[in-house]
């Protein structure tokens, strides 16, 4: 682990939703797949999936592990006991 990894492993995780059409994520240690309807990112708080329409990425700061996307949100849902990996997985397996 790295210090950066270790810098975004000790933040705070928050999710701020805006009319439903900006969300700010702060805890994203990974951003692992993204389209206009769908976000899957790696947080210190597990696996997060962000659903909806015309999502697009506004900012995304790695090193501080923030990110803005602006679109319609329609769902928020953490994975519990999913692995982030085996969820691109099936995507992958669905586009083929």
């Amino acid at each position: 682990m790295d210090i950066k990894d270790l810098a975004v492993e000790n933040l705070l995780s928050e999710i701020k939703v805006v009319d439903r059409k900006k969300i700010s994520l702060s805890g994203v240690k990974k951003l692992v797949s993204f389209d206009p309807e769908e976000f899957l990112m790696d947080t210190t708080l597990g696996p997060l999936v962000l659903k909806g329409s015309n999502l697009e990425i506004v900012k995304l700061d790695t090193l501080a592990g923030n990110l803005n996307i602006k679109g319609k949100v329609n769902s928020i849902s953490y994975l519990d006991g999913r692995d982030v990996k085996s969820k691109g997985n099936v995507l992958t397996k669905l586009f083929k």
